[in-house]
């Protein structure tokens, strides 16, 4: 079974149990001769895949009625995983997803450790400190990589950490947030998991 998440920036595969990426801009998909069940948030892409019949769209067959219109279908895939807790997507945008027994409850979009690093740089070069995952976010910091640090980080742990619940991490920058939250699991492949559940939903293979 051929699996693969696509974002903005690659085609994410896995093949059993091995996963691998290629790059959006210099992969073609039609050289791929094996039944590929895909999810796609790269619009430009998903066009290119229509006329494959050998790329089968999954998000044709999850229930979106739960979900608001224009989330993306990788959180989407990542909640149908967890069934129960908040997942956060730690990638270029830091997504934060919520569901209840199976219920979809809401989530937000924050910036990305780039993106954040790149806005207070741009407001002024004094600025430009990489964030300090270590410090106690319990105390007001006393310095500026740290007051920085802190306006970035104490924000999200908090909203995440008032709901009371099981937290998953996934997304490249995962196990740097891990550090703040200390509790959370780090699960790479909860978006693949979601996929093969949604497959086992509507008994496709």
């Amino acid at each position: 079974m051929l699996l693969c998440d696509i974002g903005n920036t690659s085609f994410h595969f896995l093949d059993g149990d091995e996963d691998y990426k290629k790059d959006a801009k210099t992969f073609e998909p039609s050289t791929v001769q094996e039944r590929v069940f895909y999810i796609c948030v790269n619009p430009d892409v998903k066009n290119i895949l229509k006329p494959l019949k050998n790329w089968v769209d999954l998000s044709l067959h999850v229930d979106m009625s739960k979900y608001y219109e224009t989330i993306g279908i990788d959180r989407v895939i990542a909640c149908e995983d967890i069934g129960d807790g908040i997942v956060i997507d730690a990638g270029s945008a830091i997504t934060v997803d919520l569901v209840k027994s199976g219920k979809y409850e809401g989530g937000f979009i924050y910036p990305g450790l780039m993106a954040m690093s790149n806005a207070y740089k741009n407001i002024s070069t004094v600025l430009d400190y990489s964030f300090n995952f270590e410090l106690d976010l319990d105390k007001m910091p006393k310095n500026s990589r740290d007051s920085i640090s802190y306006g970035y980080l104490k924000t999200l742990q908090s909203e995440v950490l008032s709901h009371n619940m099981k937290i998953v991490l996934t997304g490249g920058d995962a196990k740097e947030f891990a550090k703040i939250f200390t509790e959370a699991i780090i699960d790479e492949r909860v978006v693949f998991n979601g996929m093969k559940k949604i497959m086992k939903k509507a008994n496709i293979c």
